[in-house]
């Protein structure tokens, strides 16, 4: 029985994993991080801790779906404690991503912006498009909730990753995330990434490729968070036993 530790349990998806590994035969939640009081009822068998050293040594993986400050002190005690971990935590800073490429020089990591088979999929057929499609311009929109904190998506930014790969560009170089005013002409390698917010939408993401004559639209649409919370206990079966390195959800489902 793999027992995992659940850490962000207070948040949106973490309620869904305690809810699905309910249902997984081999799989168990044997620890909850919090940082104070939970605020729902869970099985009396789990352990519920403020300590991070103490939820660490509790099971055998974590999934994180947590805030970028929370997963960076989880990064940082996981040096001294080493554990796989399965990071869906968006909205990384450079220093917080450097940590976590660090951090799995100790003990295998899988980082996904969106544990989603489907987003998954996404990402490989926006880096052929885009490869193929020399010429056309490329315009990424995602639409979330009212209350998502980060801006553009984790999901969009990768996207956009792949579509910059696609064509040999530094994403840094070409990304536009708003426009206002009399800016000029769009420029060429120019890679929009554009983010909407409203109501209660879990998660829309659209990847244009648009050149005169025709256009190509990618979409993908969650309905529901238990894409992501059964897409990462997915991913925590398969990187438990993996050796020592930085993974992607594309290296768990072998796209």
């Amino acid at each position: 029985m793999v027992k995992v530790g659940v850490f962000g349990a207070s948040g949106r998806v973490g309620k869904l994993l305690l809810e699905d590994l309910k249902e997984k035969d081999n799989m168990e939640v044997s620890t909850v991080f919090v940082r104070r009081d939970l605020d729902f009822a869970i099985d009396p068998s789990v352990m519920v801790t403020s300590d991070m050293k103490t939820f660490l040594n509790g099971c055998d993986i974590v999934i994180d779906f947590s805030l970028p400050e929370a997963c960076e002190k989880l990064l940082e005690e996981a040096m001294n404690t080493p554990k796989p971990l399965v990071i869906g935590t968006t909205g990384l800073n450079t220093h917080q991503l450097n940590l976590l490429k660090t951090a799995s020089e100790k003990m295998p990591i899988l980082y996904a912006t969106n544990m989603s088979l489907g987003v998954a999929l996404l990402n490989k057929l926006v880096y052929q498009a885009s490869a193929a499609l020399e010429g056309f311009d490329i315009e990424i929109v995602e639409m979330h909730h009212r209350h998502k904190k980060d801006a553009p998506s984790g999901t969009a930014l990768t996207l956009s990753e792949s579509a910059a790969a696609g064509r040999g560009l530094n994403l840094d170089d070409v990304r536009v995330s708003g426009r206002d005013g009399n800016i000029g002409e769009r420029t060429k390698d120019e890679i929009a990434v554009m983010a909407l917010r409203g109501g209660d939408i879990v998660g829309r993401h659209t990847v244009g490729f648009y050149n005169d004559g025709e256009f190509l639209e990618l979409n993908h649409t969650a309905t529901s968070r238990n894409t992501f919370s059964k897409g990462a206990i997915r991913a925590a079966a398969w990187l438990v036993d993996k050796e020592v390195g930085l993974y992607s959800i594309a290296d768990c489902l072998e796209l």
